[in-house]
């Protein structure tokens, strides 16, 4: 489980109102059978902007849920998060990988 279970939620507005203000950590949101984005920060305070629809791909994939994780650590957590779920929104970031050098070495043919 990459959330509490006692931290699940129905993604509304009067549950995430309910939250008190400036807890930092990780949140989640799902819908039937699919993780739909996982961020962190201010729990409060980023899912009221994305139920002020923020993120036009969140909106579309119409969460019904919330789960989040109070923590200081949250930019470690949210990458063990990500690293355990397959999100619909997120923006996955690649490292551009070194490209190899060809050797140009006499006698040796190049591929």
């Amino acid at each position: 489980m990459l959330f509490p279970v006692r931290n699940l939620r129905a993604y509304s507005r009067s549950y995430v109102e309910a939250l008190p203000p400036s807890q930092m950590g990780c949140y989640g949101l799902y819908t039937s059978g699919a993780w739909v984005y996982i961020g962190k920060g201010d729990i409060r305070a980023r899912l009221l902007a994305h139920l002020n629809s923020n993120n036009s791909c969140i909106t579309r994939a119409a969460a019904t849920g919330f789960a989040f994780v109070v923590t200081q650590n949250y930019d470690a957590e949210e990458v063990r998060l990500l690293a355990g779920a397959r999100t619909l929104c997120n923006k996955k970031v690649v490292k551009p990988q070194p490209m190899p050098v060809p050797s140009n070495r006499p006698g040796k043919r190049q591929k």
